[in-house]
């Protein structure tokens, strides 16, 4: 058991470094070592939201334009949040079909990723990419449209039920919301979402027809009169704000936040590993809450900050060798990809068509196998994300991911963009056994590699090697890199 005064030690830094960014490098994973769990969370949360919102003419540019940024940035923890809240508010080109707004709400992505929760689902609701997935600018007051009001409900605040298992809403209040919602466009000339006064569903028009505009009768503890959204400020644009207050004071069944637990539990399987059923999900869950006031003040920083402190974050860093009940959690294919590049320093090559290459194996675009691993930048699968953990590997994504170690590893020469081991490790190793220290070590494996496995990549370099020899290097060090890559312990952590 630890607390925010537990300091980490190598092997908890290395698994705090791993889940916050892409990869451990040695020499950051020395200078946490001697940090206090909440020193580390500190340091780590303390970074100045960005504004960079990825370039491009295309969708394409832009996707390989936020894989640059993800490479070179130097605050990890941003983007692995900006992953996670692009798969939350799950948003897809394929249908939106505008670049320009799917580059304006990754940067909203960027700017709110550890803001305040409230304030950022305000944003999310006029924000023109998920206004035209979402179709809340094809909701009118004769026409209402509830897609949106469904899923801020379902996927983005409360979820159906609570942990209990009982339901968070019925289909009256997604369209008593849909009702709210109703009259926002797209005013073309000044490029900016508008408010059609002539399209909102005023309950004057309709009186007793479709009654007064109120949500969550019966539920949240909201009581049988439910809520009337339209105060205190009354009808108009001002609605779409007004409801998400109310969401905020949802309650579960035992009375505690809703919204606040949803987050948190979903943050938690993020960074840690799924949770264990209810109701010890939920002891886990409001001790973390507790520690942020997170169900008051809504600050997104000092939840992630909590977790990063909380004994259940570590769970995962056993030492090793693992048990068969030792909790895991499967990378996510973006963070296998990007983490593979910045530990093996390798930069793909980039054309004028945007294309962006490894030079090995294949010649292949990065962007490809990522979609071969079932994960592409700015077009998840549904409006519900991606699925997590075993939903990342079947035999055909997991011989995509082999693909790429593999190719990355063949990626032979001397320039940025291919795998340079003389920047990695000392060639003058020549015992078999050193050599796998060192090679597992540049990718941040050395600790859990059990003796067996350990010995395998040994037996595969034989007797001792002259890594001084560019033959042997490249035929014999190059596969290793390939092995290492391939090992369960770089797609689970």
């Amino acid at each position: 058991m630890g607390d925010q005064n537990t300091l980490l030690g190598e092997t908890h830094a290395r698994h705090l470094l791993r889940r916050t960014g892409f990869g451990a490098l040695k020499t950051d994973v020395q200078t946490f070592a001697s940090l206090t769990r909440g020193a580390a969370a500190d340091r780590l949360t303390s970074f100045k939201p960005a504004k960079f919102r990825p370039p491009g003419r295309d969708i394409w540019r832009r996707r390989v334009s936020w894989l640059k940024y993800m490479l070179r940035t130097r605050a990890p923890l941003q983007e692995k949040l900006v992953l996670f809240w692009h798969d939350h508010f799950a948003t897809g080109n394929d249908k939106v079909q505008n670049h320009h707004w799917m580059a304006d709400q990754n940067r909203l992505l960027r700017l709110y990723c550890k803001g305040n929760f409230k304030t950022f689902v305000k944003a999310i609701n006029v924000d023109p990419a998920m206004m035209e997935y979402l179709d809340t600018f094809r909701n009118f007051k004769e026409q209402p449209n509830e897609n949106y009001a469904r899923e801020l409900m379902e996927l983005f605040t409360l979820g159906v039920t609570d942990l209990a298992g009982q339901p968070n809403y019925e289909q009256q209040d997604i369209v008593q919301i849909a009702r709210a919602f109703s009259g926002w466009g797209w005013d073309w000339s000044r490029n900016r979402v508008r408010f059609n006064d002539w399209a909102h569903d005023y309950m004057s028009e309709y009186g007793s027809e479709r009654g007064p505009k109120v949500i969550f009768r019966n539920h949240g503890g909201f009581g049988s009169s439910g809520r009337d959204f339209t105060q205190p400020n009354g009808e108009g644009p001002q609605e779409i704000s007004q409801v998400v207050d109310i969401i905020f004071e949802h309650r579960d069944s035992d009375g505690k936040s809703t919204v606040a637990r949803f987050i948190t539990k979903k943050l938690l399987e993020y960074f840690a590993h799924p949770l264990p059923p209810y109701p010890d999900n939920a002891t886990i869950i409001d001790r973390i809450i507790q520690r942020s006031a997170f169900d008051i003040e809504w600050d997104l920083r000092r939840l992630v900050r909590e977790i990063l402190v909380d004994d259940f974050f570590y769970e995962t860093a056993g030492v090793p060798p693992y048990s068969a009940s030792t909790p895991k959690s499967v990378v996510w294919p973006v963070d296998f990809v990007v983490t593979t590049l910045r530990l093996l320093r390798v930069r793909p090559r980039s054309d004028k068509w945007g294309n962006w290459y490894i030079e090995g194996g294949a010649y292949g675009n990065v962007t490809d196998y990522l979609a071969d691993m079932g994960q592409i930048l700015f077009e998840p699968p549904s409006v519900f994300g991606w699925d997590w953990e075993e939903g990342w590997i079947n035999s055909a994504t997991l011989l995509a991911r082999y693909t790429f170690a593999r190719d990355v590893a063949m990626a032979r020469g001397n320039k940025a963009q291919h795998l340079r081991p003389h920047l990695l490790m000392n060639l003058n190793l020549t015992d078999p056994g050193d050599i796998v220290d060192a090679v597992t070590e540049a990718l941040g494996i050395r600790q859990q590699l059990t003796a067996a496995e350990r010995q395998a990549l040994m037996n595969y370099l034989g007797g001792p090697l002259d890594l001084n020899d560019p033959g042997v290097r490249e035929k014999k060090l190059h596969g290793l890199f390939a092995l290492a890559l391939q090992t369960p312990h770089v797609h689970l952590h």
